[in-house]
């Protein structure tokens, strides 16, 4: 059985080393990830309702293990003109022994509906097109989104989670100074 719910402080340092083995094997990886997420954590712009995990139990032993991570953290989208608010998706992360068994989508749908509650209206990460295709996101040049850094047009990536919130909203996006440590 799945269980979603906020991350709490005793769980940073077992999330620590989840984002750690989730991303150990991965090519794309700068294998940093665990390390944003604790810089992330002292932000103004972390959101702890955002910051949310995935704990397995196991139905014959009622062992809880974690299984899955995902962080959402605010950012906005400039164009000169003006600044709206979003949020950024990174990372996502699961345990190798629960990969390919729907936690990632499960904390991804979770995480938009928790951001929507609280008033937030778009998406935006730099990802796998094909992965992040599923959830409702759209490459981010469809809305006049752009990155601050390069990106494959296919990996930059943004998503409504209020209908046409981002129809009136072009611009580049500003991430937290954390994200460039």
């Amino acid at each position: 059985m799945i269980t979603l719910r906020p991350e709490q402080p005793q769980d940073y340092e077992k999330v620590f080393h989840l984002i750690e083995e989730a991303f150990r094997n991965s090519a794309e990886s700068n294998h940093q990830e665990q390390f944003l997420v604790e810089r992330l954590r002292k932000s103004p712009d972390f959101i702890p309702e955002l910051s949310i995990v995935a704990e397995f139990t196991d139905d014959d032993t009622g062992r809880v293990e974690l299984a899955g991570h995902i962080l959402f953290t605010k950012v906005t989208v400039e164009n000169g003109l003006q600044t709206f608010s979003s949020l950024t998706l990174a990372p996502v992360s699961v345990k190798p022994a629960y990969q390919g068994r729907g936690i990632g989508g499960h904390l991804i749908a979770f995480g938009h509906m928790i951001a929507e509650e609280m008033g937030y209206e778009s998406v935006v990460l730099a990802g796998h097109a094909d992965y992040y295709l599923k959830f409702g996101y759209r490459n981010a040049a469809d809305f006049g989104i752009t990155f601050p850094f390069d990106v494959p047009g296919e990996n930059a990536m943004a998503t409504e989670l209020k209908k046409n919130a981002l129809k009136y909203k072009k611009g580049r996006v500003k991430y937290p100074v954390e994200f460039e440590l």
